[in-house]
């Protein structure tokens, strides 16, 4: 099939997203980067919007309605990882049984009109964007922060040090295990070690 790297690509970008969530505490859930600016949102109003245009997308776009709310009945960081969970292996599932001719047949993208090729492609862009905002608020409530697309200061520091790729859970699966049960068996983590870990260190 053509367009297996797609799916690929959306399995581990479901990952990833759900590796992040469960790094945040319950008490981060409502902050925000700057806190008395609104226009930046907090952990919870960001799972929502990925639940909600994610659903969207999928049943608007895509025409894949995995048939649940998309929110949980309960907004709390453990029930949000779940509810994902549960409805993205759904729509992995779904574009799993697609033939090359439906990823390549047209659909409506807001006004326009692309493939659904492109519009799974800017599906994990969009994702990828808010994620990476959450990994700065991460940084900015003072949480370490696992590997997304390699290593991390918290990682080890610099690929070219030798840093490692680290993530919090192995799949899925281990990841609702761990958060059931408290979240307190992630992967450990070295920290940067003694090299900066960035390639432009303050000469201060």
């Amino acid at each position: 099939m053509g367009y297996a790297f797609l799916i690929d690509t959306y399995e581990t970008e479901r990952m990833k997203t759900l590796s992040t969530w469960s790094t945040f505490k319950n008490e981060d859930m409502s902050r925000r980067p700057h806190p008395k600016d609104r226009r930046g949102r907090n952990a919870l109003e960001h799972m929502v919007h990925q639940c909600m245009s994610e659903n969207l997308w999928f049943c608007n776009m895509l025409g894949i309605d995995v048939g649940a709310p998309p929110l949980p009945e309960k907004e709390t960081r453990l029930e949000f990882i779940k509810r994902y969970a549960e409805d993205s292996g759904k729509r992995l599932a779904a574009l799993r049984e697609k033939d090359d001719t439906w990823w390549e047949e047209e659909t409506k993208f807001f006004t326009v009109s692309r493939s659904r090729a492109w519009v799974v492609t800017r599906r994990i862009a969009h994702t990828a964007h808010h994620r990476g905002q959450l990994t700065m608020l991460l940084r900015i409530v003072g949480r370490e922060i696992y590997s997304t697309y390699g290593p991390t200061a918290d990682t080890g520091g610099l690929m070219q040090n030798k840093a490692e790729t680290i993530y919090p859970y192995p799949n899925v699966e281990t990841l609702i295990e761990g958060e059931v049960n408290g979240g307190n068996n992630k992967a450990p983590l070295p920290g940067p070690g003694v090299k900066p870990c960035t390639e432009r260190p303050d000469p201060t």
